[in-house]
Parts: C-alpha cells; structure tokens; sequence
C-alpha cells in the first residue's frame, strides 16, 4: 500500500525560493545550438524566436528545493499491507515488508469472492468439500469450488480436513487445478471482493448488484428457511437472509447489538427489498467504533422530540417540559434502533389512560420502522395490579423477553412504567431487572423516592418541580405522547379528562382538560369511560383488554363506545350498590384529636370478597359517601384486612409514605411497607401485628394538621 506524502503533496522536496539559471545566465536563452538536431518546426521556431534555455525553460530563474524530511524525498510511502509497518521501497514489487517477506502468504477468501480476484500460483485456504477416485474436491469459499487432482496428491485427505492450496491453472468455465501446499510458516491475508458500500436508503437503486452494508444487528431471526437478519445503519433498515440449509442458524456468531459488515446482491420482493447475503463478519477496533458513532449520532438527531404547546396552561407541565422531552426522546430512539417496548402500567383508569395515550402515539412510529407485523414483535403492553412494580411482574417480564430474545433474536426491552414505578416498593424488581440490562422510564405522581433513580433512564413526576398527585398520570403521558407522535393529538385528546376524574383530581390543570373536550363529552360521559376502565380492569386481571379498552375510550365505532360503557356502568353500580348496602352499617366512627372525623372497615369480614368493588375502590366509595355526610370537615376512612390497610383521606394533612417508613422503625416485628400519594395510599404488614400497627397508624394520623 502506498500513502502521499501530506508534507510535501507528493512531489519529495519543497520549494525555498528562486535563482537565477546558472546556465543561460537569467537570459533564458540557449548558448548554443546543434542545428542538425533541429527539426523544420523547431528550426523555424529558433530563427524566429531564438533557442530557450532547457534548464529552466526559458524562464531565466529555477526553483531553490529543500528534500522533504517526513518522506527522504520519496514523495510517498509504502506500508506492509500485512504488519502495516512503513518501508522505504517496494521489495520484489509486492507490497509486503522484508520481514513479511519471508513469510510464505496464504490467501483466506470471504464468501463474496469470484473468480476475478484469484490469481494463479498464490495460495489459498480451503476445505475439504468431498473424495473421489480421481481426486479432492475443496470449497476455497461457499461459491468457489476446485480439484486436488489425484495426481497432485501427496498424502491423504479427509472431508472437512483444511488444507493450503496453491492455483495452478485456471481452465475453461471455471474449473480450478488446485495443488495442496504443506508449510512450516505462513501469513494469513483475507481477502475480500472490492464492494460499493451503500446505505439502507440507497437500496432502491441498487437492485440486482452486489454491495456491501455495514450498521448494527438489530434482530436475528430464524425462520424454516433461510435466517434474516436485521441491520440497521444511520438512514434505515436493511433485511438480508443467510441461508446455511433448511432452519438451520446461518452465522451462528453474529448476535443482536453487533456491528457488522454485510455483502450480497439486492433483490426486490415486492415493494420491499432484501439482500442475499453472501458474507457477513462482525466488525471491531476503529472500524467499529466509527460505524457506531455515526449511526448514534444520526439516531439521536431522528429522535428528537416533536415541539408542542400544553393543552392547558400549567406551571408544573412548563417545569417538567425539560424531563418529558428527554422522555420522549428515549422512547423516540428505543423505537428506531428496534429496541422492544413493553409498557407497565397500573391497572385503573389513571393507568390505562396513560398507557394508551402512549400506546397510540408509538405503534404508527414501530410499524413504520419495522413493518406492518412490528407490532407484534416490538410492543407489549401489561397491567400491574398493585400501584408499583411487584415481582410477580418482573418475573414475568423478564421470562417473556428472555424468550422473545432466544425466539426472535431480540435485544432486551426498553420498559416504560406508568402510574407507578416512584416508590421504594419498585426497587426490589427494578434490581432484577439491571441485572439483565433491562432500561426503565417511570412517568408517575406518586410520592417519589430518590433511590428508584439509580435503575431509571429517566424519571416524571410532578412532585420534582414541586407539583403533587394532582396532576394524574394520565395528563402527563398524554403530552408525552404528542412529544413522541403529534399526529395522534386529536385521537387521544380527551384521555387526560378521564383520567383526571377515575383518579378523582382537584388540580386546576383537571379542570381546564375537562373543559377542553366538553364540545364532545360531558362530564358524566367521561366520569362513565374511568368507571367502565376500572371495572373491565377488575376483571381483566393481567389481561391487557384490547379492543375493549379501545371501545371503552371510543377509539373506534363511536355507537359500540356508547353501547359498552352504558353497560359496563350499569353492571359496576349495580354491584357497587351492593357492597355500600352491605359495608356502611359497619363503618365505625370517632372523632381524632386534631377535629378529623376517623372512619374505620373491616373490609375482609364486612365487605364481599373476590368481586367487584376490590377493597381499595370499596374503600374509596365508603370514604365518598363519608364525605357528604360531613361535608366540609376534614374525613379519613380506613379500609383494612388481615394483613393490609387501604387509606383514604381529605382535608388532613397526611405524609403516608412519611408515616410508612416511621412504622416500620416503630413497631418492631410488623413488617410494614407501603406508600402512594400523601394523602391517599396503602399499607402492609404481617398478619399478627394488625391491632400494634392500626392503633400505631391512628395516633399518626390524628397528630396531623387538618385544613
């Protein structure tokens, strides 16, 4: 290999200046003339003009030289197209050092290679493909196949055998006369066949001839034929098969996240396009690294979130636009490196409000990326039934993807959580979760600890910019998700209301999203979509409920969404009805304290189990009705069972994660945990410390200010 010279441009020498021509003087004419070696032209010119002097050229100056010092005057330099090392001249006109020189070279030739780039008399490694009586069959590569004539023999060979072949002659149509070569010491070269390398985008216009692609294995899959391989560089998306034989793995080396180097012919099926692949390594070093670089850098400018207004003015979603564009944006980027999404989220109306908005605002972008069946392979969607991320659901999580990764050649998924996710009781799953480098984005208003931030990308939550649950899960996602995809704005537009009433927020921003849809919805309309969500979702269990959901959100025939929620409605007051009647007469009463009215049920012995309402909604509607009784004095209704309590409250002014955490310094043994928002929450404990840590629970609560 040679390299100009970058000091001197090539030319060896630099110029310090000019002379005058020692030969003409500076006259630029010639002294003397052989007239005999003057031609007609050349005569006639002289008589003319006179001779011009050759040292110069007439000019009468020359050019004052220093010889380049990086070069020794060579104007270029050699590398060893082996070790690298630079030499001072080509040795027996091959481009190899002294030193490589020595050694014999043998030729490794990558499967893209044809008959052009062999030459008779190197040598090459092959394969022992098969025996016959008059000779050996060796494959040079999976295209180039020769014969080790009997003849040329001079051992025994056998199939699968590698062995060093010199080419003697290459005969009509192709036939190769190999001769097997037995060497001590020897320099491996691979060869490969000089490819235009072309990016994703340019596929189009390259169909029927051999290229190269280079970018990052995305997803490996293997289908009963060929295996499909997936590859994206910085402008798109490149599908190449490999076909080994019938199911079986091709490059069983090449995994998902690799950097590769890819060649074969672009062939057009449909209105897709494919390469056949003939060749496929992955990359390292420099080469790597610089791939790499330049597909990030041209994935994080595509990713770039869309730049809205609010729906509604608010100073806490002004605050928060910093770390919802960064949302936003790694959801953006997950979507076009192919990352697999799987969103989390709590199973009530705040949650499903959320995760639909962002459901909607995704699949057109996945489907766009990978195909109309990208849905399939690079979404999931999983309600949570207690507000945070339970084992039960890692777990679960973390076996699906490991499949997903084994069955389709998948990376890890990018988890989005919904509605939970802030809290101390996350962080158990979330460990589980790194240690597969699963990545997590939280978007919730729950009470936030500082601690889940360690296992997150990022994190939204209104109490950060001192907002509170007020601002429901289901606004917050619903402006993300118009950051990811502005397209779906008009679609998912009135979920922020229904979210706002299923979760029952006072917040202003409520307000102002109730009215921005009231042209379309009346408050009762929404207030029926939370209830017919929460139902569904009682029955739905781990269930995702799609179609139905999207019926109930009126996603799609506007009379179904009528005709579903009516029913839906109808059926969950019926049997919340039910449970009032039966709960309320054993509500027991007294009065705390600091003037709040404390409200207690047993909702394990005095409630219907295992149906609609949970303990948690029973809870809650005993604490509705509470509070018309006493309207305008400050109510806390306690719903508790074996081994847990479900709290309620308004107008007192609680810290329920706060008092959660003194429980569980204070009553030694109980085992309690817990949390949600200040005001409105849960907790656990063991069975046996129910009376201590009640009791505990109540003197907290009637110690705090009331409004």
């Amino acid at each position: 290999m040679s390299e100009k010279c970058v000091e001197c441009n090539g030319k060896g020498y630099s110029v310090t200046g000019t002379a005058k021509c020692p030969e003409c003087k500076g006259t630029g004419k010639s002294k003397s003339v052989d007239f005999m070696k003057l031609s007609e032209k050349d005569m006639a010119n002289f008589l003319k003009n006179g001779s011009s002097c050759s040292n110069c050229g007439g000019t009468g100056e020359i050019e004052e030289r220093d010889k380049c010092v990086a070069c020794s005057g060579k104007g270029i330099f050699y590398k060893c197209k082996v070790c690298g090392t630079e030499m001072d001249r080509l040795y027996d006109g091959d481009e190899v050092c002294q030193s490589c020189a020595k050694k014999q070279i043998v030729y490794k030739l990558d499967n893209s290679c044809t008959l052009d780039e062999l030459e008779v008399g190197k040598m090459y490694h092959a394969t022992v493909r098969n025996i016959a009586d008059f000779g050996v069959f060796v494959d040079l590569n999976s295209n180039l196949r020769g014969l080790i004539h009997s003849s040329n023999m001079n051992g025994s060979l056998e199939v699968g055998e590698a062995v060093i072949v010199s080419l003697k002659e290459i005969k009509p149509r192709g036939k190769m006369d190999l001769v097997p070569r037995k060497l001590k010491e020897y320099q491996t070269i691979e060869l490969e066949k000089k490819l235009p390398v072309i990016l994703a985008s340019e596929m189009p216009q390259m169909v029927g001839k051999k290229v190269k692609v280079q970018g990052e294995v995305i997803q490996v899959k293997q289908t009963a034929g060929p295996t499909i391989f997936t590859i994206a560089d910085e402008t798109g998306q490149v599908s190449g098969a490999a076909f080994e034989s019938a199911g079986e793995r091709a490059y069983p080396e090449i995994e998902a996240d690799m950097i590769v180097a890819a060649t074969g012919e672009i062939t057009a099926r449909g209105d897709s396009f494919q390469l056949e692949i003939q060749s496929l390594k992955k990359l390292s070093g420099p080469q790597e690294s610089e791939i790499l670089q330049r597909i990030e850098a041209a994935i994080d400018k595509r990713a770039e979130p869309y730049e809205i207004e609010f729906m509604v003015e608010s100073e806490v979603l002004e605050n928060l636009r910093p770390i919802m564009k960064k949302a936003a944006k790694e959801i953006r980027k997950a979507i076009i490196k192919s990352t697999p999404i799987l969103l989390r989220h709590h199973a009530d109306a705040d949650g499903m409000t959320a995760a639909m908005s962002i459901e909607k605002a995704i699949i057109p972008l996945i489907k766009e990326v990978n195909g109309a069946d990208g849905e399939y392979y690079f979404y999931k969607r999983a309600p949570s039934k207690a507000p945070f991320y339970e084992m039960t659901d890692v777990v679960r999580d973390i076996g699906f993807a490991l499949e997903d990764v084994a069955r389709h050649g998948q990376k890890m998924p990018l988890i989005i959580s919904v509605d939970n996710g802030s809290s101390n009781e996350n962080v158990a799953a979330m460990k589980q979760a790194k240690v597969y480098g699963i990545q997590m984005i939280v978007m919730d208003h729950h009470h936030p600890d500082d601690v889940v931030d360690e296992y997150l990308l990022t994190h939204v939550n209104p109490a950060h910019v001192g907002g509170d649950f007020g601002m429901t899960a289901g606004m917050l996602c619903t402006e993300v998700a118009r950051m990811i995809n502005v397209n779906v704005e008009n679609e998912i537009k009135h979920l922020p209301a229904v979210a706002a009433l299923g979760d029952r927020s006072e917040a202003e921003e409520a307000r102002r999203y109730i009215e921005l849809v009231s042209d379309k919805y009346t408050e009762q309309n929404l207030r029926d979509m939370a209830l017919a969500l929460d139902f569904a979702a009682y029955w739905l269990k781990f269930n995702t409920g799609k179609g139905i959901v999207d019926d109930i959100l009126d996603f799609g025939d506007h009379t179904i969404h009528k005709n579903l929620v009516t029913v839906l409605c109808e059926q969950a007051n019926e049997m919340i009805a039910e449970q009032m009647d039966v709960c309320m007469a054993h509500v027991k009463s007294q009065d705390l304290p600091n003037g709040a009215i404390l409200n207690v049920l047993d909702v394990e012995n005095h409630a219907h189990t295992f149906t609609f309402p949970p303990p948690g909604k029973t809870s809650g509607e005993v604490h509705d009705k509470l509070c018309k009784k006493y309207e305008g004095k400050p109510i806390v209704t306690i719903g508790y069972g074996p081994d847990f309590a479900v709290i309620r409250s308004k107008g007192v002014l609680m810290n329920i994660p706060q008092m959660v955490r003194e429980l569980y310094e204070e009553v030694q043994g109980g085992g309690v945990n817990g949390g949600g928002h200040l005001v409105v929450g849960s907790i656990k404990f063991v069975q046996g410390m129910r009376t201590e840590v009640l009791s505990k629970l109540v003197e907290k609560i009637g110690s705090v200010g009331v409004e």
